[in-house]
């Protein structure tokens, strides 16, 4: 049987028509699928694991009513575009937190409801039925309003932990949210002070301001420290470089920004990572001083392990 050379099966294949090597054209274009964000995000930190959970986002107009209420509108845009934001709207995020200590889960926060939540647990391979232990940071409804679903316990197997001031304080005030979400775990519910742990090494600080008893948590593992923060600081910017100015939801503005003041000092100075449940997803990240306030700096895969 004849054989070719390199050089006879060279000029064979240049005599074949171009069109035998054509790729196929596509038949079908794949569909727009609109923009995409992965609702959970887990770290390793020490012998824990930590789950943020984006729970809700959402667009708000006329950011200058929330944040920066005691400065002039030209100080607060120049903030702003200095910063690539938009004086005119602002992106919220609500970040719930879950930490699997091995031999409990505890959610910090339960959003703004119980589908939200659920689904973004859902997401990170959790069920409600497997948090051992609900932690309220506080009182407001983004954080307390997805505590039932249909009536019922969203946490069927939970026990519930808070701050006593800040229970005490919601108890005594006629407020609805509080009335028909919290008020009925009372019995399930272990009331902390300044100090004291909400589980082993989970230890509850005061950042009282924002609300009467606003709790902050921080969490030690095998040497490895994180702070939750809550809503000590509900924007990257505003409330970081500014820490004095005033928030609208702070409900003692003066006592908030001393807590500010106090905890964000606290963790530029450890170099402690912390989780704000409005920073921007996945909402960790450290803090560092700028100026006469502070800067966040979003973490950039140091916490990978």
């Amino acid at each position: 049987m004849p054989r070719l050379t390199r050089r006879q099966s060279l000029a064979a294949g240049a005599s074949l028509p171009l069109a035998t090597f054509a790729p196929t054209l596509a038949r079908a274009e794949a569909p727009m699928l609109g923009a995409g964000l992965a609702p959970y995000r887990r770290i390793a930190l020490g012998a824990f694991e930590v789950t943020t959970l984006l729970v809700n986002t959402m667009v708000v107009p006329d950011p200058q009513s929330i944040f920066g209420m005691n400065v002039s509108a030209t100080a607060f845009a120049e903030a702003s575009t200095e910063n690539f934001l938009s004086p005119d709207e602002s992106r919220f995020f609500f970040t719930p937190t879950v930490v699997n200590t091995g031999s409990e889960l505890v959610l910090f926060d339960t959003g703004q409801s119980a589908e939200g939540t659920t689904a973004a647990l859902a997401a990170a391979g959790y069920t409600p039925e497997q948090v051992d232990i609900v932690v309220l940071t506080h009182m407001h409804g983004d954080h307390i309003g997805g505590m039932q679903s249909g009536g019922a316990p969203t946490f069927a197997n939970a026990r519930y932990v808070t701050g006593r001031v800040e229970y005490d304080a919601w108890a005594a005030a006629g407020d609805e949210g509080f009335d028909t979400n919290v008020r009925p775990f009372a019995d399930r519910m272990t009331f902390l002070d300044d100090g004291q742990d909400a589980a082993s090494g989970i230890t509850a600080l005061a950042a009282f301001g924002h609300t009467p008893g606003h709790m902050t948590y921080r969490l030690e593992s095998e040497g490895a420290g994180l702070l939750i923060f809550a809503d000590l600081a509900n924007h990257p910017v505003w409330s970081l470089a500014h820490p004095d100015w005033e928030v609208r939801f702070d409900m003692d503005k003066a006592a908030a920004a001393a807590s500010r003041r106090a905890v964000l000092g606290m963790l530029a100075a450890e170099r402690l990572p912390a989780i704000g449940y409005h920073m921007p997803f996945p909402a960790l990240g450290f803090v560092d001083t700028r100026g006469d306030g502070f800067r966040w700096v979003p973490e950039a895969g140091q916490l990978m392990g």
